[in-house]
C-alpha cells in the first residue's frame, strides 16, 4: 500500500484536478496550492507575491537537497526569497511524508520522499490539443494565448524540476506511473491510481 502519493503534471493536463479526486476516493490529504500558500504563511511573504515565486527556477547550494537539514538553517533568510519559499515548502513536504496518508501535487516532491518505499510518483501528461481545450475552459487562457500559456508554464515547471532534482522532468525513469489523461480521462486515471495505491 502506498501511504504517499505524488504528482508531477504538464499544465493544464487536470493534474491538480487528478490529485484533488484521488485524495478524496482515499481519504488523504491533499497538498497542492495550499503547500505553496502555507510556506508562505510561515515566511510572512504576502499573498500578492506568491503567484511569481511559485515553481521559479533556483539554484546555488539550496538544491543540493540530501544536505539540507529538515528544519534548514539559520543562514536560511539570507537565500532569495524563492529559495526561502522553497525550503519552508520542502519542510512541510517532508512532515507531510512522516505522517503518511497523503497526495501532494508538484514541487518535486517525488524527489524529496525518494527514499520512501511507500511513496507513489506518478506523471500526468496529455496531448497539446486537448490541454489547449482545457486551458481555455478550465484556466480561462484566450485561445489566442492557449499554446504560448502551456508552452511557457512547461517550461517553468520543467526548469523547475531540474533545478531541484537534476532529473529530466516527465522522464518515465524518475516515476513508477505516467498516465495520459486525454486519453484515459481524469475519472479513469483516479481509479486506476486509487488501485495503485491500495
Amino acid at each position: 500500500m502506498y501511504r504517499i502519493i505524488t504528482i508531477e503534471r504538464q499544465y493544464a493536463s487536470g493534474g491538480n484536478e487528478i490529485g484533488r479526486k484521488l485524495a478524496e476516493a482515499l481519504g488523504y490529504e491533499l497538498y497542492d496550492r495550499n503547500l505553496l500558500i502555507e510556506a508562505a504563511k510561515t515566511l510572512k511573504i504576502p499573498s500578492m507575491y506568491i503567484e511569481g515565486l511559485e515553481e521559479k527556477q533556483a539554484g546555488g547550494f539550496l538544491f543540493n537537497l540530501s544536505k539540507t537539514p529538515l528544519g534548514g538553517s539559520s543562514s536560511d533568510k539570507d537565500l532569495p526569497l524563492s529559495e526561502q519559499l522553497f525550503l519552508a515548502e520542502k519542510r512541510i513536504i517532508e512532515e507531510a511524508g512522516q505522517k503518511g496518508g497523503c497526495v501532494i501535487v508538484g514541487r518535486a516532491a517525488g524527489y524529496i520522499l525518494k527514499d520512501y518505499e511507500d511513496c507513489l510518483n506518478v506523471f500526468i501528461h496529455c496531448d497539446q490539443k486537448k490541454r489547449i481545450e482545457r486551458a481555455i475552459k478550465r484556466e480561462g487562457i484566450q485561445e489566442s494565448e492557449a499554446a504560448d500559456s502551456l508552452k511557457k508554464n512547461d517550461k517553468r515547471r520543467s526548469g523547475f524540476y531540474h533545478s531541484v532534482t537534476k532529473w529530466e522532468w516527465g522522464h518515465p525513469a524518475f516515476f513508477e506511473l505516467c498516465l495520459d489523461s486525454g486519453k484515459l480521462g481524469i475519472d479513469l486515471c483516479v481509479k486506476l491510481l486509487k488501485e495503485a495505491a491500495s
